[in-house]
Order: C-alpha cells, then structure tokens, then sequence
C-alpha cells in the first residue's frame, strides 16, 4: 500500500496548488451555513437535522466538482498513459485517487464543525444522532466520491465527467424516495428501497447503525471503483 499512499499524498497536495479548492471550499461552506441558519431560529429547536438533511443534494454537486479533473485531465494531457507505465498497479492508482479526493471532501465535513457547536451552545441535543449523522455523511461522500471517479475515468471532458457524475448519484438519490416508489409495483418497493443512497443515510442520520447501511454503502464504494479500475485497464 506504500504506492496508494505516495499517490494519495500528490493528488490530495494537488488540490491545493490553485485557488480552486479554497473556492469549493468556500462556496460549500457558505451555502451550508446560509441553507441551515435560514431555518435554524425560526424552528426554534436545537437539531441538525436540517443540516444533514442538505447533505445529499450538497454531496451532489460537490463530490463531481472534486472528482470531475482526476481522469478526464490525465487522459487530456497524456500523462495517464506515464502514470500507468510506472510501477504500479491500477487499483494502486484507483485507491490513491479516492482517498485522496475522500480527504478533501471530509476537510471540508469537518470545517462545519462549528455548526455542532452553536447548537450544542443553543440547546441540548441528543449526541447520538450528530455523531451518526456525520458518520452516515462520510459513507455518503465516499460513494459519490467513487461515482465521480468513475465518470471521470470514461470521458476526457471534465465538465462531461462533471454532469455524469450528478446524473448517475442523482438516480441513485431518487429511486429509493417515496414518489418513485409509490409508483412502482410492489415487489419492486424493497428492491428500489434499497438501491436509495438517501434512505440508508437518513437511516444513520437518526443515529441508527445499522449493518445493512454499512454494507450498503461500502458495497457501492466498491462496485464503482471497480468499475474505474476496469474503465482505466480498459484504456490501457
């Protein structure tokens, strides 16, 4: 694993080499503290279950916006077909890329810490559903974080890549919400139920950990970075 860990250190430095990543990160932050201070008072209750209510939609432009450049910029500049030639094996590549892009997603997770402690200041909440609500989101953005990776990994386009990107997590978001599955034939409910990333978040979210939302989302993890390491063995 030395390999996946000098790769990850390069691509998670990379980030920072332009104003790009203080601008997503930025952005991120002002929107999510705009989008839950907007309500915050006016519902009078010390929760952040607004918050992590946001997180899905949130993740889903941002997870792409990470991702978008991984692939599509090595494949537009050649310098995928010299990362392959060295010695090291695609799942290496695969792997370093993301946690890489992981790590900056969480940093950016854990700059809203302040959020836990205005409401830990302005109330008594219950810790159990915080901690699981942060944990579910970590789960979360890594599964978009590989749905980014694997978008980018089939165009050289990055704005391409970007809108595959939302466009398989936004399917992936609304197939387990009730107005789909009302409209679905009984023995299809559970199913669609659950292939929803949004279902076994709230799930977590409720501070309720249970195993078959962890399998759940490390399974899909799994299955779309496999899905980039064939993309990119593919390629080469």
């Amino acid at each position: 694993m030395r390999n996946t860990g000098v790769l990850f250190w390069k691509e998670f430095k990379s980030y920072f080499s332009s104003p790009v990543a203080y601008i997503f990160i930025i952005a991120f932050l002002v929107v999510t503290n705009w989008l839950f201070f907007r309500t915050f008072f006016l519902a009078n209750q010390a929760s952040l279950r607004p918050f992590f209510g946001l997180l899905p939609w949130l993740f889903l432009f941002l997870a792409p916006a990470i991702t978008m450049r991984s692939w599509a910029e090595e494949k537009k500049l050649g310098t995928i077909e010299i990362l392959m030639t060295l010695p090291v094996r695609p799942y290496e590549v695969v792997l370093g890329k993301f946690f890489s892009a992981f790590a900056f997603l969480a940093l950016n997770l854990a700059l809203t810490f302040p959020l836990v402690a205005t409401v830990m200041l302005l109330g008594d909440p219950d810790p159990g559903p915080i901690w699981g609500g942060y944990a579910g989101a970590c789960l979360l953005g890594g599964t978009c974080i590989a749905i980014g990776l694997f978008a980018s990994g089939i165009t050289e386009n990055q704005i391409a890549a970007f809108i595959v990107a939302i466009v398989i997590g936004f399917t992936f978001l609304i197939v387990g919400e009730n107005m789909v599955l009302y409209s679905l034939p009984s023995s299809w409910g559970p199913v669609f139920s659950y292939l929803g990333l949004g279902a076994h978040f709230q799930s977590i979210g409720r501070g309720v950990i249970d195993s078959r939302d962890i399998v759940y989302y490390f399974s899909m993890i799994g299955f779309f970075l496999l899905l980039n390491q064939m993309t990119i063995e593919g390629g080469k």
